[in-house]
């Protein structure tokens, strides 16, 4: 009897954990698709390390236009996706619908907060990662001029470029900032050719740093001062490699490591609602240093950089979030 209420109670422990790790995980890129070189394929890579690991395949779909995205989710999940992985903050509208319709089913999206029970929400403090690269961008400048060239003219990207200017009047209080958008409208951020167009017209006025935070935008900002003989710096994913020798450094917004952490909480019976915000203390932001572009990066300049990074891990520097009260009074 002892052997077989043994026995038994390994098939239930086996079907537990069998049922843990029974997912059916999906994620919607949004406007740009997945081979951006940026943002969505930060992700595209987080899911794929999640598929090498694990061997469990996700379903996923990439939009081509706004209209797309209420209907792919409703796809996942009528098709039991579990947990649904939604990439950007224009997902939230259309999750927020889909997700109160299937209780039951797990949501997840990236950039934006939707408060339900079944959705966890992860945001990002760009603002710090890119005072870091501000802070790089002066230390770098010869002219004391650089620029941001953002994506759609929206708070989170003001945020970034708010976060910038912080960090370049950090290091250098009398740098001009030249700024640009690139439109209100999603296509602004797969428009490199409009992108290039704006890096140029900031190198024409003496910006001799441009960071791009808009993209596939970015790739022509990116190629626009490598053909100059200027700087860039990349955004959300490592775009070192991209032009090596030109690009100063790359703000990481890691959401190839939130991307993979949806799906391997969800597999190992870990995920939670509610809200995630991930800083330069989390781990969640930073700046890309490796063979690509230590030839730019002095001893000096690496040892200034990782005494900010302290500072603001320790709350010496506090730097200002644009979306708290939409200003940027630097």
């Amino acid at each position: 009897m002892k052997k077989i209420f043994l026995a038994a109670a390994a098939l239930l422990l086996a079907g537990g954990a069998a049922q843990a790790g029974e997912i059916k995980p999906a994620v919607l890129f949004d406007m740009g698709g997945k081979f951006d070189k940026s943002f969505n394929e930060g992700v595209f890579n987080g899911v794929e390390k999640f598929r090498k690991e694990t061997g469990i395949k996700y379903r996923e779909f990439e939009i081509t236009n706004e209209s797309q995205r209420e209907q792919a989710l409703m796809n996942f999940a009528r098709r039991g996706g579990d947990p649904i992985l939604g990439v950007g903050f224009g997902q939230a509208p259309a999750m927020e619908k889909v997700a109160k319709k299937f209780p039951k089913q797990r949501f997840a999206i990236i950039d934006m907060v939707v408060d339900l029970p079944n959705v966890q929400s992860i945001v990002f403090k760009e603002h710090e990662g890119s005072f870091l690269v501000g802070a790089l961008a002066a230390m770098a400048s010869k002219t004391g001029k650089v620029g941001f060239v953002g994506g759609m003219d929206i708070p989170l990207i003001r945020k970034f470029a708010c976060g910038y200017v912080q960090g370049v009047k950090y290091i250098n209080p009398k740098a001009e900032v030249f700024q640009n958008m690139t439109g209100t409208t999603p296509a602004a951020w797969n428009d490199p050719v409009k992108g290039g167009e704006l890096a140029k017209s900031q190198f024409d006025r003496g910006a001799d740093v441009v960071y791009a935070a808009a993209g596939g935008t970015g790739l022509g900002v990116l190629q626009a001062a490598a053909d100059a003989g200027k700087l860039s710096i990349g955004v959300d994913s490592n775009q070192n490699y991209l032009h090596p020798g030109s690009v100063l450094t790359s703000m990481l917004k890691r959401v190839d490591i939130a991307a993979y952490n949806v799906f391997k909480s969800a597999m190992d019976g870990t995920w939670k609602p509610g809200i995630q915000v991930l800083g330069l203390k989390e781990g969640g932001v930073g700046w890309a240093l490796d063979q690509y572009n230590k030839s730019l990066i002095t001893p000096e300049m690496k040892a200034r950089m990782d005494q900010i990074e302290a500072d603001i891990i320790a709350g010496k520097i506090k730097v200002h979030d644009y979306m708290s009260d939409n200003k940027c009074d630097f």
